[in-house]
């Protein structure tokens, strides 16, 4: 559990620093991206879930820490 609260503390902590760094230019993107058809966002998502899951699998297979 200790864990999992680190891992969503810092996944919060990535997703806040580019509205806390460049809130006029994340206000422009959002726009854009509210604009874009559903498929192309679920295959954006779909491919961010794919690359999140590869890294996760490499992160428990290696020894590096």
């Amino acid at each position: 559990m200790k864990f999992l609260l680190s891992v969503l503390g810092m996944v919060m902590i990535l997703e806040g620093l580019p509205y806390f760094a460049f809130p006029d230019r994340i206000k422009v993107w959002l726009i854009r991206v509210s604009e874009m058809p559903a498929v192309r966002l679920r295959a954006f998502g779909f491919t961010a879930m794919c690359v999140g899951m590869v890294l996760v699998y490499l992160g428990q297979r290696s020894n590096l820490f």
